[in-house]
């Protein structure tokens, strides 16, 4: 029997246009696909006629198909010689496990390869204007998750506030259901409560929704709204390009000026 094969693949944030050629064209080979909870069904319709669809999807607070279950899936379809596309949303490799599930392929000895993707956290601000490193506002950029697995250390959020500070935007992925945790852990590390921070939920799909506000006032106004998951949260300086204009805008901006609020612009 020929040996199969996996290809990790990248979905993109939501809109089927992100998608890259390298992803239609794995899609379009593809005899079994296991997609993501996430991945919207306009990327889906790449997928050849004649191909097995498996919905494995993972989302925080939910009944989700365990990491083990889906890596002997991967492995099992590959023994079986099927070409597999584990498609998973945003890249494969930014808090979507596809370091896990390459490990556990490479252990099985299946060949595997990876076809990156669009992550949420840059596309999700860019569709506010919003660029997550801007040389007025912010010099480097970090990815953070706000859900860890059991008996994990989570991110150091005193550390975190520092790096803010000295110019470091902030990107926090599935971080709602700790968001007020995340803003006092911010606030007690010394990030101010004026600090710009937009909420994006459901990025770059119709459904999106999305709030810019401050540090000080997220977590109400993230309850108030009735803003959930899937979202991203942006924190820091760069926050001020939903208000600024497309010409070079002044350095030392007013930073007390009145927070803009944008809703449904998906």
């Amino acid at each position: 029997m020929k040996a199969g094969h996996v290809t990790l693949v990248g979905a993109g944030p939501g809109d089927p246009e992100l998608l890259t050629r390298r992803a239609i064209r794995a899609l379009r080979q593809a005899s079994v696909v296991l997609a993501d909870d996430l991945v919207a069904d306009g990327v889906l319709r790449y997928v050849r006629k004649g191909a097995r669809i498996v919905r494995c999807g993972k989302r925080g607070g939910t009944v989700s198909t365990q990491q083990g279950f889906i890596n002997a899936m991967l492995i099992a379809e590959a023994a079986r010689g099927e070409r597999v596309v584990r498609l998973k949303g945003g890249d494969p490799f930014v808090f979507g496990r596809g370091g896990e599930e390459v490990s556990a392929l490479r252990a099985a000895g299946i060949a595997c390869t990876v076809v990156p993707g669009v992550t949420a956290g840059i596309a999700a601000p860019a569709q506010l204007g919003i660029p997550v490193t801007d040389r007025r506002w912010a010099q480097g950029v970090m990815f953070v998750t706000g859900h860890t697995q059991p008996g994990a250390p989570g991110p150091d959020w005193r550390q975190l506030a520092l790096a803010a500070r000295g110019g470091i935007t902030l990107v926090v992925y599935m971080g709602m259901a700790r968001c007020a945790e995340i803003a006092a852990a911010l606030l007690t590390g010394g990030l101010r409560g004026d600090t710009p921070a937009a909420v994006i939920e459901n990025g770059c799909t119709p459904e999106q929704q999305a709030h810019v506000t401050d540090l000080g006032a997220l977590a109400d106004d993230v309850q108030r709204l009735g803003l959930g998951a899937p979202a991203v949260v942006v924190i820091g300086h760069v926050v001020r390009a939903t208000q600024a204009p497309c010409t070079e805008a002044g350095e030392n901006a007013d930073a007390s000026e009145p927070r803009a609020q944008v809703l449904g612009c998906g």
